[in-house]
């Protein structure tokens, strides 16, 4: 299998894992192998129902994905590799360690909500540092650079501020959400009064706060996307983040009004990691570099020239 294929599947499963994991919270399963790990409920295979059944689903996604995310690691390790893709590859099988640790952490300390948010954090990272492997794997052919180099910069500036209101708001989401704090606030306001004023409605109004100025931004690099000319490829890209973030905006809204209903909670989440995954690929993108390509067509060694332009 070649890393790029096997990129990309770590990459799906790490999707699934994620909006699985919200399935587990919503439908309240955290705890459905007791406080335990790796055991579950004292064995290896437990008794496959209920709650039990979907946490030790969750459990097994998770060292499948570790498994084949150690292939991965071990596969680039033997490639002639630049200093950025040694560096992501290191980072990458890092994070798959602490995300293991916090995974465990979680269990034993009966689900605390700051632990989940940051797990719910890693592995959101995770999933960006795969899909830079997977993006500059295999072939690339090289492309004229179109935009200024001071516009580049801009772009990829841009780019990392949103991916970190992107993942504050996901954090404070997660938060809210394990602390039970999800319906401090109507859709609108927050009870009887627009400003909040309770720790609950606070932290539900900043949520909604980043949430709202992400969208602006999206909807801002979307713009100037086609009023600059930065490109069809990311023209493309900054469109459909414009329309995954007005749709979820309107799932929100659906996941308030049906008092936090599973299918709704779960949709919001899935639509969230799109989201960051795409906005993860665009910036990858935008600011990643042309490799030469090995003669097996296996991951690439150094960076040799910045572009944006088609691929």
């Amino acid at each position: 299998m070649t890393i790029k294929r096997l990129a990309f599947i770590c990459i799906v499963l790490t999707y699934f894992l994620i909006v699985f994991g919200g399935y587990v919270a919503s439908s309240e399963s955290g705890m459905g192998c007791g406080p335990e790990w790796p055991l579950c409920n004292g064995e290896v295979i437990p008794t496959l129902q209920g709650e039990t059944l979907i946490e030790f689903m969750h459990r097994i996604i998770g060292a499948l994905l570790g498994g084949l995310s150690i292939l991965l690691f071990f596969k680039l390790m033997r490639e002639k590799m630049g200093y950025t893709a040694r560096f992501v590859s290191v980072m990458m099988i890092g994070l798959l360690i602490i995300q293991v640790l916090l995974g465990a952490v979680v269990v034993v300390l009966d689900l605390p909500s700051i632990i989940i948010s940051i797990h719910l954090l890693v592995a959101f990272v995770f999933l960006a540092c795969l899909i830079w492997l997977w993006r500059y794997s295999g072939e690339e052919r090289i492309t004229q650079m179109t935009l200024k180099a001071a516009d580049h910069g801009r772009i990829i500036k841009h780019v990392n501020n949103l991916l970190i209101l992107l993942l504050l708001t996901l954090a404070f989401g997660a938060y809210i959400k394990h602390e039970t704090y999800g319906l401090a606030c109507g859709w609108f306001g927050c009870r009887q009064t627009f400003l909040p004023s309770t720790t609950p409605e606070l932290l539900q109004t900043i949520h909604r706060g980043l949430a709202v100025i992400s969208t602006i931004y999206i909807i801002l690099l979307t713009y100037w996307a086609f009023s600059k000319k930065w490109g069809r490829n990311l023209q493309r890209r900054f469109l459909l983040c414009s329309l995954l973030v007005l749709f979820q905006l309107v799932i929100g809204t659906f996941v308030i009004e049906s008092f936090i209903a599973i299918p709704w909670a779960v949709v919001h989440l899935a639509i969230a990691a799109a989201l960051f995954a795409f906005i993860s690929e665009a910036r990858v993108y935008a600011g990643g570099r042309v490799m030469q390509s090995l003669a097996s067509g296996s991951l690439i060694g150094e960076c040799t020239e910045s572009r944006i332009g088609e691929v």
